[in-house]
């Protein structure tokens, strides 16, 4: 039986947790934003939809690297 090797090098993981939660916290600010500054007629929910969505990933991809 082979051991196990992590698909991310364990070097790299303070790194990559930081770049994910810094592009995460780009995103929600963006996302605050767009709801302030937007009417309820100007709104388009697949937008709210994108931009939430990309930062929630990011965010938690960011959290559990941080916890590994």
């Amino acid at each position: 039986m082979s051991r196990y090797t992590s698909p991310v090098n364990p070097a790299v993981i303070p790194r990559l947790t930081m770049v994910l939660l810094a592009i995460g916290m780009f995103f929600t600010p963006w996302f605050f934003i767009y709801e302030v500054t937007s009417t309820k007629y100007t709104r388009d929910i697949y937008e709210e939809l994108l931009i939430s969505l990309v930062a929630l990933l990011l965010m938690d991809f960011g959290v559990l690297f941080l916890l590994l």
